[in-house]
């Protein structure tokens, strides 16, 4: 417990001497550094934090130092992140190689693959994009069509995929392929990266609802992939594609934590538009349902402990495969117990006559209905919980009739 003390306070004082004071604010989505080939910095003092923290390891903490992280152990890990939070540090670097591909390629990727892949994700150099959902392979994943034909020396990859986040903007994508349609729908697939810049990869970006167009289709036309960019063995790439989706799950879970928006809090935002009657909010049901919002939140961060507790000490922890439903749904009623608070004000979405938090906190509800979507819907995350956590009974199968 002396060394976590000691540990907190040289990263306090490190923190404190190293991170800008224009850092120590929230951001827009524009002033995220995403690294990669075409990345840019907002402003010098983000290219300055962003340099500080790679250097010491610290975008990715608790990778193994071999690769360019920090080697922190998860405890000291946690640790990091509560200190960045007291002083309000952002992100120095966000990235899907550092949240969702480097926890895979650690535990299935060849040495040769993490020497070439993982320390180019710590220090920005590639962005990385998901190659999984299809037109028609959704929630149903297994059920993808992307092809790959085995051609001797490489790959031959044909399909598309969809909801791909910032493809257009990506250097790389992990993708899933099918490689042998005569087997069980799980059994035939594996996991290839692919550069983006190979002959036969397009993009096409998709308008979103919230204003936005992060999202993309990729089209994969007659693609060569070489045979080394396959991680894991062939046709186990639903074993990779399963370890990865638990780390996507849990960066859901966590997003709220971590939004760039200036998103008004709760409290605050009842003080503002409320009517008050004795110290109380005059509205019951609005009073009630902040009372709940605030409980469940409570009740939510101390699960969290649990889990990061179980997982530190090495035991399975059944808490985690609930963290993504329960994360990504607290955030939407949250967004909507915004918009009834605010009442009329929380209707602009352009224009003046609004703030920027008034404005940013439409976005932020049309963005959270896609966050119980991404990474598995609630309604699967629920089939998931009542299978693998409370083991309860499957409905029988229906019989055919004769």
């Amino acid at each position: 417990m002396d060394d976590l003390q000691s540990f907190r306070e040289e990263t306090r004082q490190w923190l404190e001497a190293n991170c800008p004071p224009s850092q120590r604010q929230p951001g827009t989505p524009e002033e995220q550094y995403w690294g990669g080939r075409r990345g840019q910095f907002a402003s010098a003092d983000a290219q300055l934090w962003f340099e500080r923290m790679r250097d010491r390891g610290w975008t990715a903490p608790e990778w193994p130092t071999e690769y360019g992280g920090g080697g922190l152990t998860p405890h000291q890990g946690r640790i990091l992140k509560e200190e960045m939070r007291r002083i309000n540090a952002r992100t120095p670097l966000y990235s899907l190689g550092i949240w969702m591909l480097g926890p895979a390629l650690l535990e299935y990727g060849t040495e040769a693959q993490k020497q070439q892949h993982l320390r180019a994700i710590v220090n920005g150099e590639v962005r990385w994009c998901q190659g999984y959902s299809e037109p028609g392979a959704g929630s149903d994943l297994a059920s993808l069509q992307t092809r790959a034909e085995d051609q001797g020396e490489h790959f031959l990859v044909n399909g598309s995929k969809i909801w791909t986040t910032s493809a257009d903007k990506s250097d790389w994508i992990f993708c899933l392929v099918r490689t042998n349609p005569d087997v069980k729908k799980q059994e035939g697939i594996s996991f290839l990266l692919i550069d983006m810049a190979t002959p036969g990869v397009s993009v096409t970006p998709i308008a979103l609802i919230s204003g936005d167009s992060e999202f993309c289709q990729t089209f994969f036309d007659n693609v060569a992939v070489p045979k080394d960019n396959l991680v894991g063995p062939l046709n186990g790439g639903w074993s990779v594609a399963k370890a990865l989706l638990v780390h996507e799950r849990k960066l859901m879970a966590e997003l709220g934590s971590d939004s760039p928006r200036k998103e008004i809090p709760l409290l605050q935002a009842a003080r503002d538009y409320l009517e008050f009657n004795d110290g109380r909010i005059a509205d019951a049901e609005l009073r009630s349902n902040l009372a709940s919002h605030e409980m469940r939140m409570h009740a939510i961060g101390l699960t969290h402990m649990r889990s990061f507790e179980e997982r530190a000490a090495g035991a399975a922890s059944t808490a985690a495969l609930a963290m993504k439903y329960l994360g990504t749904e607290a955030m939407k009623n949250k967004s909507e117990l915004l918009l009834a608070i605010m009442g009329s004000r929380g209707l602009g979405w352009e224009g003046p006559g609004f703030s920027d938090e008034e404005l940013d906190a439409t976005r932020l509800w049309a963005g959270s209905k896609a966050m119980t979507i991404a990474g598995g819907t609630s309604e699967i995350q629920l089939n998931v919980i009542a299978r693998n956590v409370l083991q309860l009974p499957q409905a029988p199968a229906a019989k055919s009739k004769s």
